[in-house]
């Protein structure tokens, strides 16, 4: 970013970044030519709510928040660049990298960008943060083939019912448990489906001082479909679940993001209410969704 805008502009933005200046440095951002064209804002009722404005901050170690307040967009820090999970909504993705600077980062030294699940609140910034950044994108063979070519897939149990997301360049497959890097960070990727057919979670640790701990980053479990969708006549649909769940039940989960940070209780905990530190928080998550489908399953069954 520092080479668009020319020196002086980049001194004001370095010096904004530093001093905390939030607000005035997401205004610099517009004339940012990897973000200046932005879609309107996304129609849904929820929308507004998910992408209301949340001061970044550091939840352990060198793992950072950087979405906006209903959608979760994660920075993971090194020495020799930074890993970006999930883009939030479309119009999120300015923020986030305002979020990104605030913090004292480049956006240039993000390196590689990695999703949950390919719906439009959670990958709808990607194809712009890619553009930023220059960052590498990986994704499940069926994320990346909605990524890349189609912006939603016809086998997504919720299509119909959601826009597109906008296609991004360039995406790596991933396979199921591959390790990827960047410096001496390490995150892994697990794919967790039935939310969507290519559903990936992702695992890394973040050290203060001597203490390391496990961070799981939990892609959505929750059985929502359009109407008419049955996720008990959908080929493998309630078998994804599980595996899911299984994956959920064995990871080393000493804290527990998830894409919706409601879903695990996560302001409560920023806000000390409950504790950040949870070695249960991940199995807790697999009973409620698991739940959730046995309630779903009932419904489609009738019994």
């Amino acid at each position: 970013m520092l080479a668009v805008v020319g020196p002086p502009l980049a001194q004001i933005m370095l010096r904004l970044s530093k001093n905390g200046s939030y607000c005035l440095l997401a205004c610099l951002l517009l004339a940012w030519p990897g973000l200046r064209a932005q879609p309107k804002g996304s129609a849904c009722a929820e929308c507004a709510a998910w992408n209301a404005p949340q001061k970044p901050f550091r939840i352990y170690g060198n793992t950072y928040y950087v979405g906006p307040h209903g959608l979760s967009s994660i920075l993971v820090t090194s020495g020799a660049g930074h890993v970006l999970l999930d883009g939030a909504l479309p119009e999120s993705a300015r923020p986030i990298a305002a979020s990104i600077r605030s913090l004292g980062f480049r956006m240039e030294d993000v390196k590689l960008i990695v999703n949950s699940h390919v719906h439009f609140d959670h990958a709808g910034g990607i194809a712009a943060l890619q553009r930023a950044s220059g960052a590498r994108v990986v994704a499940s063979p069926w994320s990346a083939a909605v990524m890349t070519k189609t912006g939603v897939g016809r086998d997504d149990p919720q299509y119909g019912t959601i826009p597109p997301i906008a296609k991004v360049a360039r995406v790596e497959l991933l396979r199921d448990g591959q390790t990827f890097r960047v410096g001496q960070l390490a995150i892994t990727a697990h794919l967790t489906p039935g939310h969507t057919p290519g559903g990936t979670s992702w695992t890394w640790q973040s050290c203060e001082a001597s203490r390391c701990l496990g961070i799981v980053y939990a892609d959505s479990l929750a059985p929502i479909s359009a109407a008419g969708f049955k996720f008990t006549s959908s080929r493998g649909a309630i078998q994804d679940f599980e595996k899911s769940f299984a994956f959920l039940r064995a990871a080393a989960c000493d804290i527990l993001l998830t894409t919706h940070p409601d879903a695990s209780a996560f302001w409560a905990r920023v806000e000390e209410r409950q504790p950040m530190v949870d070695p249960d928080a991940c199995r807790q998550l697999a009973g409620r969704a698991e739940e959730q489908l046995r309630r779903r399953i009932a419904v489609e069954t009738g019994r």
